[in-house]
């Protein structure tokens, strides 16, 4: 992303990602685009730019909650921006797809995570994520050959606890979540715990849980990156209100909740926060400036290598 005037930086939401591109080009002082979108009735996307690009700073805002339905729109939106003679072309995807396949489990399978990075690295100039589920790969470089940031949502998190909970106990679901619970107890002084997960299939987990009487005068705060099959979170809150605890507060960074999950959970939880990567109802915690920091953080990156390669 390269470091330009405000004026010359715009930001154009893919359809349902209004919303937060209008936040972001407010914080940011950016100019907000858009798009004119349609199908044929074969099905096929009709895209049509409906801004001036020519020597701007495109960014696409598009979380990729959906990605089978959402990417050819975007990818034929980003080949119209840089036809158009746009400086740069970059995706900004709170939520990043197909992290989950980093190896292959089962013979014959695609590992989906690296054929996905191919595409996104051959059409975007930069990437700008929060909180990719990885796993296997300790960071976005391993599989993708742009400028990827990833942003953490640990302060933003933190910020609306210490707002929000009297006397919070964080609470992993899983060994994976620890991450996230570990930073977000960094920044605002509260003790944590995390559980442990044993998962059967996409929609089977058994949690287990130890014994928490100590932090019996606490508020549990349940936190995970991705709110899916809500199946982890649903055992988990099952277990601690077994123990006496009130219903947990569920904190995702990610709201996806496949189905019935959203309303599953919400019998089990005092209440359901989620930030605004995936727009939902549940949305309380807004990403936006944290968003405008890495789009500085890239430009001032991008600067730096020009400089470099004009010496």
């Amino acid at each position: 992303m390269a470091s330009t005037p405000a004026e010359k930086r715009l930001i154009i939401p893919l359809p349902g990602n209004e919303e937060l591109a209008r936040a972001i080009a407010l914080d940011g002082n950016y100019r907000l685009g858009s798009l004119e979108t349609r199908r044929f009735p074969d099905g096929e996307s009709y895209i049509r730019l409906l801004d001036d690009v020519e020597g701007s700073d495109v960014d696409f805002i598009c979380t990729l909650a959906q990605p089978d339905d959402q990417f050819l729109s975007l990818v034929f939106a980003a080949d119209a921006a840089r036809d158009l003679k746009a400086r740069s072309v970059n995706l900004i995807s709170p939520y990043l797809a197909y992290m989950r396949q980093d190896i292959r489990f089962k013979s014959g399978e695609a590992i989906t995570s690296r054929s996905f990075s191919r595409l996104v690295s051959s059409t975007f100039d930069s990437l700008l994520t929060i909180d990719p589920h990885l796993h296997r790969y300790h960071s976005l470089a391993e599989i993708y050959n742009i400028p990827a940031l990833a942003l953490e949502s640990a302060p933003v998190l933190a910020n609306w606890v210490s707002r929000h909970i009297e006397q919070p106990l964080l609470i992993g679901p899983d060994e994976e979540s620890e991450q996230w619970v570990s930073r977000i107890g960094e920044y605002c002084a509260a003790p944590f715990t995390v559980l442990r997960k044993t998962r059967f299939g996409d929609r089977n987990v058994e949690i287990h849980i130890g014994d928490l009487s100590e932090w019996k005068n606490k508020t549990p705060v349940l936190v995970d990156d991705i709110a899916s099959s809500g199946r982890t979170m649903i055992e988990a809150a099952k277990q601690l209100q077994a123990q006496g605890f009130a219903k947990p507060v569920c904190l995702a960074v990610h709201g996806l909740f496949a189905d019935d999950a959203y309303e599953r959970l919400n019998a089990v939880a005092a209440k359901i926060i989620t930030t605004d990567c995936v727009p939902h109802s549940s949305n309380n915690i807004s990403v936006a400036g944290l968003i405008v920091q890495g789009i500085r953080q890239l430009a001032a990156k991008a600067k730096n290598a020009e400089k470099s390669v004009s010496c």
